[in-house]
């Protein structure tokens, strides 16, 4: 069975200045499998009778440790205090009390920052989430899957007794998700799930940042997801206690859409790769100009060109060893490496001169376009050309 610890706040559970939160490596001391987290904020009818089915839930599946960890938002009605007095009672349940923060998203990642699992879970504490279905979602992480999710979009799924307008809602808040964000919310049918369970090596060390209600979005988005299975329940109406959906809430679900969709694109390859291309482009067409144009040296253009362009190649290597590809350079920053580095960029980036040099004589001298022009032209299709050569290729280890 698991242990059964209600540790009071620590420092560790202070609000980040960063902004972000990162959930640590599991614990190398680990005796649990499973951590489960119930966020919770004015739950005092239903926290007691949630304990205890999810307890037996878990105590039925075969050879698992666990811990339901409770995430009170310093609930008036005394839901952490219930909590704990069932503690006593129950082996395994620990309880966590904020009082300097609050939303649903927050507390999740707060309960996995001091859970010793290597699998991490949320469900709701209404009941509105069956506790019959945590067995199923345990299995088919053991069976390989780096996120299960309780989904009521599935086979065996459903609402329950929505109405046409709440399933309007939902589905409309779905559909958002899915021209803003295609690649994360299109990985689910159930993207705005609360009930999931995941490895938490797939989410440990890194910056989370999530707004609201819909934590699933942001691990889909910033967590290292592969296998994913979709269990089906069907969302049970809440029999005690009042519902926290309101207006504010899907305003916070579009803000989290809309910033985790302009931190995705900040960490693209090619969007970073097309902004350090931007800072070769003004190298590029300074030294083009201070070489070639006849009212500077005069050097001509061809040679003009090929010199601006290995200045522009010298600076978009720099940068993208730095930061475009600062994941696979990892620790081989030795000066011996990042020259191996270098000149592999280099030849490829070599190739993309000659067409750079190429197009740039016809369109200036075939068709007269002007000089800066046409060199702008040359350089678009030149910075797609090494982009697609660089991810083909990869920014490989060199040994």
């Amino acid at each position: 069975m698991a242990s059964s610890t209600n540790p009071s706040p620590t420092p560790a559970l202070l609000p980040p200045p960063s902004g972000s939160y990162v959930v640590p490596e599991c614990p190398e001391t680990r005796a649990i499998e499973l951590s489960l987290v119930l966020p919770t904020f004015k739950e005092a009818q239903n926290i007691k009778p949630a304990l205890r089915a999810v307890c037996n839930t878990l105590s039925q599946v075969e050879s698992l440790t666990y811990e339901v960890i409770v995430v009170d938002d310093n609930s008036p009605d005394g839901t952490a205090d219930l909590a704990l007095e069932l503690s006593n009672t129950i082996p395994g349940i620990r309880v966590i009390r904020r009082t300097r923060e609050s939303g649903l998203a927050t507390a999740v990642i707060r309960g996995w920052q001091a859970a010793r699992g290597e699998i991490l879970a949320v469900m709701d504490a209404d009941l509105q989430h069956p506790p019959e279905v945590l067995g199923q979602l345990v299995q088919a992480i053991r069976g390989g899957a780096d996120l299960a999710i309780g989904s009521r979009h599935v086979e065996e799924g459903g609402v329950s007794d929505w109405s046409i307008l709440r399933r309007i809602v939902s589905r409309t808040a779905q559909m958002i998700g899915l021209v803003l964000l295609p690649d994360v919310v299109g990985r689910v049918s159930d993207p705005m799930s609360g009930y999931f369970m995941l490895k938490r090596r797939t989410i440990a060390g890194k910056p989370l940042n999530p707004t609201g209600y819909k934590i699933l979005i942001e691990i889909l988005g910033r967590g290292a997801i592969g296998a994913i299975v979709e269990v089906g329940y069907v969302f049970r109406e809440r029999q005690e206690g009042s519902s926290k959906i309101s207006t504010r809430i899907y305003l916070q679900y579009l803000q989290h859409l809309l910033r985790l969709r302009v931190d995705l694109l900040a960490q693209s390859p090619f969007i970073r790769f097309c902004l350090v291309g931007a800072t070769g482009y003004l190298v590029d067409m300074l030294l083009l100009y201070l070489l070639s144009d006849p009212q500077a040296l005069g050097f001509g253009l061809t040679r003009g060109k090929i010199a601006s362009a290995e200045a522009a190649i010298v600076n978009n290597f720099l940068w993208n060893d730095a930061w475009t590809f600062a994941r696979l350079v990892g620790r081989e920053r030795s000066l011996r490496k990042k020259f191996r580095r270098f000149l592999k960029f280099n030849a490829i980036c070599a190739l993309g001169l000659v067409l750079s040099v190429v197009l740039l004589n016809i369109q200036f001298n075939w068709f007269g376009i002007n000089r800066y022009l046409a060199n702008t032209v040359a350089i678009v299709v030149t910075m797609l050309w090494n982009y697609t050569l660089n991810k083909r290729l990869g920014w490989r280890t060199t040994g």
